[in-house]
């Protein structure tokens, strides 16, 4: 999994499928984590146009095939197992390389998709607390094994 995490930190955008304007939820949690860590994100949300974090708004767009640089560009994903598939499939056809499945996105076909489709994926059984994979939990790690530079910052 460590190859994989490398891997999705080498990129230099990244984008949250199933951001949220709801703090309360996974998707705004996880963006808000990317910000937090001023990493360039962009949210991906087909009803909303922007997402307000406390010290500023984030545009959306409304699914992979709208991001600016899709293949220079990781995904996590926030959203059921049936919107995952289909978010990955679109996803795969932009050539975004890489895919982080948040714990409770996937199901085993969604799970077998991604690892057909993409050069890494992180998912599954696993991660810091031996719940799953989750960037909230062991995105820390993984910028640090990617040797990616991050400062912290207030939301």
């Amino acid at each position: 999994m460590e190859t994989a995490v490398k891997r999705f930190f080498s990129s230099p955008r990244f984008a949250v499928a199933g951001a949220s304007n709801d703090p309360a939820k996974f998707g705004y949690k996880i963006l808000a984590w990317y910000h937090q860590h001023s990493l360039p994100v962009t949210p991906l949300n087909p009803r909303a146009a922007e997402i307000s974090l406390p010290s500023r708004s984030i545009k959306t767009v409304p699914s992979p095939s709208a991001l600016p640089s899709p293949k220079q560009t990781s995904l996590s994903v926030v959203t059921p197992p049936p919107v995952t598939l289909k978010v990955l499939e679109e996803a795969h056809s932009v050539g975004i390389p890489a895919v982080w499945l948040q714990p409770g996105t996937f199901d085993d076909g969604v799970l077998g998709y991604a690892r057909e489709h993409f050069e890494a994926v992180i998912a599954g059984d696993g991660g810091q607390d031996g719940e799953g994979w989750c960037v909230l939990v062991d995105g820390e790690d993984g910028l640090s094994a990617a040797g990616v530079e991050w400062t912290s910052q207030r939301l």
